[in-house]
C-alpha cells in the first residue's frame, strides 16, 4: 500500500513538471494596450465564436473589440517561438518571436511584415513592435 501511495505521488509530481515547462501553453496579457494572447502552441485551440479557423496555436485580441490576430504556425527552440501570424481577414500578417523571458513574463517582438493593429474607439492603433506580456492570474 505504501509503494503504491509513492508511486501515485511521483506520478502526480511527473506530470505536474511536465505541464510546468511548457510555457507556450497560458494566456497571457499586456496590461498597457489591454491585449491579450490565448496559446498553446503545443495541442493548438479553438477561437470561440470564430470556429470556421479550425485549430490554431493560438491568438490575439484587445478586450474591447472582436477582432483578432491568428498564429498560424509556430515553431519552438527553447524559449522561443517563431510565429507566422495573421489577421482574422487574412488581409495582413507578418513573423514574430515569443520568449518566455527567465523572469516569467513574454516578449512579443514583430519581426517582418504588416504591423498589428487593434480598433480603439473606431480609430486603428498600432501596435508597438515590442510589447510585454504576463501570465494571467
Amino acid at each position: 500500500m505504501k509503494k503504491t501511495i509513492c508511486l501515485i505521488t511521483l506520478i502526480i509530481c511527473f506530470i505536474g513538471n511536465v505541464l510546468a515547462d511548457e510555457p507556450f501553453r497560458k494566456t497571457i496579457v499586456n496590461k498597457e494596450h489591454d491585449v491579450v494572447m490565448k496559446i498553446d502552441l503545443y495541442n493548438n485551440l479553438i477561437i470561440p465564436g470564430q470556429e470556421l479557423f479550425g485549430e490554431v496555436g493560438g491568438y490575439l485580441y484587445y478586450r474591447k473589440d472582436g477582432r483578432v490576430w491568428i498564429i498560424t504556425n509556430a515553431e519552438i527552440n527553447g524559449n522561443i517561438a517563431t510565429l507566422t501570424i495573421t489577421n482574422d481577414y487574412g488581409s495582413e500578417d507578418l513573423t514574430a518571436t515569443l520568449t518566455a523571458e527567465n523572469d516569467g513574463t513574454y516578449t512579443l517582438r514583430q519581426e517582418k511584415g504588416s504591423t498589428i493593429k487593434i480598433a480603439v474607439n473606431k480609430k486603428w492603433v498600432k501596435l508597438p513592435s515590442k510589447m510585454t506580456f504576463t501570465p494571467e492570474n
